[in-house]
């Protein structure tokens, strides 16, 4: 009966202990941000589950009164810490941002100026088909709609 209790215990305490975990974030090749709690070569800690020495409670009432001041020194550098990492995804999620417009502009551009569209080949195709005029269409008014959605308005006339 004790021993089941006792596994219990350890589990649930591998499971709390999993929950802290390191946020590291690093940009890939092509400048796309990536988070994860793994540290890769390149990566900077956005997010750590170690406790700083001023976080931990000092056993008398006099260290206690001296670390107030220490913690709130700390508590303003988790602060300043936070507001630069939510800085940081912001800027990350404005040049994805920027990116899929800048793509979805150039897909509706190409689609307007071709005069005709292959199909997507499949695999094993060796022969390239050509889209029919109502296909062409939707492909465009998709390539349109994908620009308006990207990039929050329609977009301006041919360039």
């Amino acid at each position: 009966m004790l021993r089941p209790l006792v596994l219990t215990a350890f589990l649930a305490a591998g499971f709390c202990g999993a929950a802290h975990a390191d946020v590291y974030r690093w940009v890939d090749d092509h400048g796309e941000a990536h988070y994860t709690d793994r540290w890769v070569p390149g990566a900077e800690l956005i997010k750590s589950s170690r406790p700083r020495p001023s976080e931990s409670s000092a056993p008398a009432a006099d260290a206690q009164t001296k670390n107030s001041s220490v913690t709130a020194g700390a508590s303003a550098d988790q602060k300043r810490q936070q507001k630069a990492a939510e800085d940081a995804v912001k800027q990350d999620v404005a040049k994805t941002k920027e990116s899929q417009c800048k793509e979805a502009k150039d897909r509706y551009q190409k689609a307007i100026e071709a005069r005709r569209i292959f199909k997507p080949a499949k695999p094993g195709d060796t022969d390239r088909q050509f889209m029919s005029d109502s296909e062409v269409d939707a492909y465009r008014l998709q390539a349109r709609n994908d620009v308006t959605l990207a990039c929050g308005s329609p977009p301006s006339a041919i360039q």
